[in-house]
């Protein structure tokens, strides 16, 4: 049992390259991780690490070994996880990244049934609205819309990804009728700024009858979130840019009306992802289950769909 968590501490380690952020996924302490390293490195009688003050490297042993035993480390972890369901309740820590606002609005709200169901997982939710490492940072899952599909990681679509065009009762009144997406260019546009590039998209427009025109609005103002471009709307400042997920709430109380209805921009699937493995963990098992009923029995894939 020792050498297995040897080669655990090893593994996450060469990871992250660092044995702190090492020791902060295992909860254990640098030090810990550390000494544990040292104990494999003298019984293979081989230096796995090169170590300084800035950084922690492999060696040319060190990757050889991550590639022999990497893939093992999972399949037992994942094996003992999946006994651990079939003798009782799924249990353990289940890491997911979500965004922030879309996990606030429509995952935190399924939090209480699916602890009724699963008393044994313990969330462990991380809000950022910026694409995680999901094996590298030790995510089990993460909800959100296009990210890179790396090896190992898979995606399953519970709703499509539409951004529409909002403005407030206010703004439209004081101006002339937007009946073409021509009409748009004498709107003040308020888009949303990329968090990862910082720039703005220029998006195609799409109709219900799959033509496509370009969005010409002049640019207002630019926002890196589209919960905060709707309240922005909200204030007749524009004519905004935003998801279906963040818009619907708006535009079920009135407070927001489409503009252009017949047109939206289609943005891909709002996804789960999530490692490939023939043994998933019984905790990602029944969240990804779980999510994709609820949604289901909510019908937020129609509600998030501009069509």
């Amino acid at each position: 049992m020792d050498n297995f968590s040897s080669i655990e501490c090893f593994v996450r380690s060469a990871e992250v390259g660092s044995f702190a952020e090492a020791a902060r996924r295992l909860s254990l302490t640098p030090a810990a991780v550390g000494k544990s390293v040292a104990k494999l490195e003298a019984r293979l009688g081989v230096r796995l690490f090169q170590r300084s003050t800035r950084s922690l490297t492999l060696t040319e042993a060190g990757q050889r070994f991550l590639g022999e035993v990497s893939a093992s480390l999972n399949t037992i972890q994942n094996a003992v996880a999946n006994l651990a369901s079939a003798e009782g309740q799924p249990t353990g820590t289940l890491k997911v990244s979500m965004g922030t606002v879309f996990g606030r609005l429509y995952i935190v709200p399924l939090l209480g049934e699916f602890l009724r169901r699963f008393p044994a997982i313990t969330p462990d939710w991380h809000f950022d609205n910026r694409q995680v490492d999901l094996i590298g940072q030790g995510f089990d899952a993460a909800i959100g819309g296009g990210f890179d599909l790396p090896q190992g990681v898979v995606a399953r679509k519970i709703a499509p990804a539409h951004r529409v065009l909002v403005a407030s009762a206010e703004y439209l009144a004081e101006h002339s009728p937007l009946v073409n997406p021509e009409d748009l260019q004498g709107c003040d546009g308020i888009l949303i700024r990329s968090p990862q590039t910082g720039r703005v998209r220029s998006w195609p427009l799409t109709n219900r009858a799959q033509q496509q025109c370009p969005l010409n609005l002049k640019l207002r103002m630019t926002m890196s979130d589209s919960e905060a471009a709707c309240a922005a709307a909200e204030q007749g400042l524009g004519v905004a840019l935003v998801s279906m997920p963040f818009a619907a709430p708006y535009l079920r109380d009135g407070l927001l009306l489409r503009v252009l209805p017949e047109w939206y921009v289609d943005d891909g699937n709002i996804s789960l992802y999530y490692s490939e493995h023939k043994l998933l963990p019984g905790k990602t098992r029944v969240f990804v289950d779980f999510v994709i009923e609820q949604f289901a029995k909510q019908k937020l894939a129609q509600l998030f769909s501009a069509i």
